[in-house]
């Protein structure tokens, strides 16, 4: 790690990170969950919400894929999805639903403005309608394949990308 001049934790936890909050809407996949703590670590998301069923840290599976991210990025539990948007918009934040939806905004479109916090859900049912009902407004992945859905981690991967890309372009 000294060879790649990686910052050590507390390092990690007094840099500047990009104004996003990643909501987990009840992850039923551990090393999904250790997934997103991982990239959301690779680029220096604000926090990660766990909400309902998604499980929290410390368990070895998260630990697994998150490879130490959990000591790294700061989490919070809450035990309904909803309670989470509830307070990011108490705090300001814009909240977008990652999902397909009649009018959902296609990524590549869309350029995030300040504070944002991002809905994943559930890896068989997506993001819950009531939280959907919260939201300020969806997002897609644009898709062209004979599927129409990605793994949670996955999806959380592109995403969080564009954020950084586009939090990079603004500093």
């Amino acid at each position: 790690m000294d060879e790649l001049n990686r910052l050590n934790v507390n390092e990690f936890k007094k840099i500047d990170k990009i104004p996003l909050v990643v909501v987990l809407d009840n992850i039923r996949s551990l090393n999904n969950i250790g997934s997103v703590f991982r990239t959301s670590d690779a680029f220096r998301v604000e926090s990660v919400f766990l909400c309902g069923i998604t499980a929290c840290p410390p368990h070895r599976d998260i630990h697994k894929t998150a490879l130490g991210a959990t000591e790294s990025v700061d989490w919070r539990y809450f035990e309904n999805t909803t309670d989470a948007i509830r307070f990011l918009k108490e705090n300001k934040f814009q909240i977008i639903g990652i999902e397909q939806t009649d009018n959902s905004v296609s990524l590549p479109d869309y350029v995030p403005e300040g504070k944002t916090a991002i809905i994943l859900g559930n890896e068989v049912d997506g993001v819950d309608s009531e939280v959907l009902d919260l939201c300020d407004f969806t997002v897609e992945i644009p898709q062209e394949g004979t599927k129409h859905s990605l793994n949670i981690s996955v999806c959380a991967g592109i995403i969080i990308w564009h954020f950084y890309l586009q939090s990079v372009k603004i500093v």
